[in-house]
């Protein structure tokens, strides 16, 4: 199991983000963290991969956790080596590369396995088996995603964070993301899927957390959240009965948060 346990981040060490967060990911189970744009998702990711030195971030408090071993001080690639791999916000693929020389820059911790884990995102993304030597910044945006996805595919991981995978896509190609994640997770990934796409998260996930000002402040099955008023109008839009509530509306608050009074 992955964990974290009262985890707080400074950033510059001024700047508090995290405040004691703690969730789980169990082995070969999708979580979703949820939250807006500053909650703290990001930085919940940068911490379990070992980035966080990356931006000047450190973690004051707490331990991450995977099968019980603390690894909050491991460096990135013994993180990699140990099963956790991340497919970050905004693609960061190497536009000058071509599809097959980014997935298997992904590889570099289990070469001898790089063949089979190749045919391994290939089946699950026949768009880029039929584009191995095209230059990776002429993909579409969804290749992009996949190609991301994939790469980070190629060190045979464990756990697979997925950093807002439906960003910016089509709600055709949402849907072939949606069903990618749950392929790969029933192929025995675990994962993690932090999103804004709420409803997309939760109708695949088994467990959710939300967070809000870097505090987790509801956590419970993905059915539970799916079902929960407070949810369904703060994080998917929709009222009492399910109708879609106007933008200025959900922006504006009808009324209180029950977890903030």
């Amino acid at each position: 199991m992955l964990a974290l346990k009262n985890v707080e981040v400074v950033y510059s060490d001024v700047i508090l983000v995290l405040r004691g967060i703690s969730l789980q990911v169990p082995d070969g189970e999708i979580v979703a963290l949820l939250g807006a744009n500053g909650a703290g998702k990001t930085t919940v990711l940068r911490a379990i991969s070992g980035l966080l030195g990356v931006h000047n971030g450190d973690l004051t408090k707490g331990e991450i956790l995977l099968d019980d071993q603390p690894i909050s001080t491991a460096s990135p690639a013994k993180i990699v080596r140990l099963g956790i791999s991340q497919a970050m916000e905004g693609r960061r693929i190497l536009a000058e590369l071509t599809v097959e020389e980014n997935l298997k820059l992904g590889a570099h911790t289990v070469r001898k396995q790089m063949n089979e884990n190749l045919e391994r995102v290939y089946t699950l993304f026949p768009d880029l088996r039929e584009r191995p030597k095209f230059t990776a910044g002429y993909l579409s945006g969804g290749q992009q995603q996949m190609l991301a996805i994939g790469r980070a595919l190629m060190s045979s991981p464990r756990y697979l964070m997925l950093d807002e995978p439906s960003l910016g896509l089509a709600p055709l190609l949402v849907e072939q993301i949606r069903d990618i994640v749950v392929e790969i997770n029933k192929q025995g990934t675990g994962v993690l899927l932090v999103e804004q796409n709420a409803m997309m998260a939760l109708s695949i996930a088994s467990h959710g957390y939300i967070m809000e000002t870097g505090k987790i402040v509801m956590d419970k099955p993905a059915a539970e959240l799916l079902s929960d008023d407070d949810v369904r109008e703060f994080y998917l839009g929709l009222g009492g009965e399910g109708e879609v509530r106007s933008f200025a509306e959900v922006k504006h608050y009808r009324r209180k948060k029950r977890w903030l009074s």
